[in-house]
């Protein structure tokens, strides 16, 4: 999944099992609060998310899936 935030600064990143997450790679755990919110997503969708430093919103780009 590519999203992009509201700099347009875009970042690639897989959902994964919390056990597989390694968030340098780009793997994301599923319970993290970035996952929860891109969970259902559609390309287009903006999604809010509140983390430690603050509210952020990314704009989904394109979906994919590993091979």
């Amino acid at each position: 999944m590519t999203i992009a935030d509201e700099d347009d600064c875009q970042r690639t990143l897989t959902l994964v099992g919390d056990d597989e997450q390694d968030a340098g790679a780009g793997l994301i755990g599923w319970s993290a609060p970035l996952a929860r919110a891109l969970r259902g997503a559609a390309v287009g969708d903006l999604r809010r998310v509140r983390l430690p430093g603050g509210e952020k919103e990314w704009e989904v780009i394109e979906i994919a899936y590993p091979d």
